[in-house]
This record gives C-alpha cells, structure tokens and sequence, in this order.
C-alpha cells in the first residue's frame, strides 16, 4: 500500500500514521546528521577561522564571536544548503560577513559615540545630602517668621539685602539683623551635621 491514499471523496491524499513516522525519522535522522556533520566541521575548521577572524578584527573575542555566530547559522540552515560539500566554504563566507558587520557596527560607534555621563555622586553622598536637606529645612521651620523669610529669600532666592528689604517691608538693618540672627541659630542647631 501507498504512504499516501486517496480520500472518500477523491479531492486529495491522506496520510497514513505510519507514513507520518517515516516522515518524522527522515527529519530527525537528517538533524541528527546535521549535529553530527556540524561538530565534525566545528572540531576540524574552529580554530582556523578564529585565526582568520581574529586577522580580520585584531580582537580574539569577537572573531570568537563571529565563528561561532557562522557555525550556529550553518546548522540552523544545514537542510536548505544546496551542496553539503560546500559547508566549508559556506562557513568562511559566513565567518567574513560577520567580521564585517562587526566593523561596521564599530564604525558607526566611532561616528556617534555616545554622551559622555556626568560625574554623578555616589548613592551615599546623596542620601547624605538630602538627609542634610532636610536637617537643614528642619531647622528652618523652627526659626522665627522673618529670620526664616530674610534666610529663605537671601538663599534660596538668591535677592539682595536691598530687594529682601522691600520684599519684607523692612529696613536693610533690620534684613542683616534678621539673617545674621538666624544664621547663628541655624549653626547651633546644625552642629551635628558637619
């Protein structure tokens, strides 16, 4: 009998389940060769193409990259190649174009290098900071109202005693004297923070 019989209605085949294993077998003894085939050229052409790879970019790691990269795109593609004969020279054409696009994924990094990071502090001179922030902002809240108004204008605002004085309606006096005043009370009470 057939592997293939016609249907009822005579409109195409039908697969028999033993015709479905050979098919299975053939696909999974053709893999197996292409395991068997692939590691027999690994094992004989490996270090071969690193040389060559390594000539081609002067970094051993990446022309490791890039052969291995060949070997594994061999295999996935080893039941489309035409000429099993011809793996050999499928690899090392293989192994050329990877060393090529690496080069030029290296120069269009070298024409757009990114931005350089700023210098960021560590994670604990921030925490420190902002612990300072709020030591800072906590002794504020306990000072009168117009020290902590001519501080917080002359320092976080950045105005002049003259522009304070007229933000306060107060004299430039009275301005030094509330911000000398506060200053003093600040210090004492951030003592512990220096």
């Amino acid at each position: 009998m057939d592997a293939a019989t016609v249907d009822a209605a005579g409109t195409g085949p039908v697969y028999s389940a033993a015709a479905a294993m050979v098919k299975d077998e053939l696909v999974e003894r053709t893999e197996s060769d292409a395991d068997r085939l692939v590691t027999d050229l690994y094992t004989a052409h490996y270090s071969g193409f690193v040389r060559l790879a390594t000539l081609l970019l002067r970094n051993h790691a990446m022309a490791e990259e890039a052969v291995q990269d060949a070997f594994v795109a061999l295999h996935k593609r080893w039941r489309k190649l035409r000429d099993p004969e011809q793996a050999v020279a499928y690899l090392r054409t293989s192994v050329i174009n990877n060393t090529r696009s690496i080069q030029r994924r290296w120069s269009v990094a070298a024409k757009h290098p990114d931005e350089p990071l700023p210098d960021e502090p560590s994670a604990e001179s921030g925490a420190m900071r902002a612990a300072a922030g709020d030591a800072v902002v906590a002794a504020l809240r306990t000072l009168p109202d117009r020290q902590r108004e001519a501080l917080v204008l002359r320092y976080y605002a950045g105005l002049s005693e003259a522009e304070i004085a007229a933000a306060m309606k107060v004299s430039r006096g009275a301005v030094k004297s509330h911000t000398s005043r506060g200053m003093a009370t600040l210090r004492n009470r951030l003592e512990s923070w220096s």
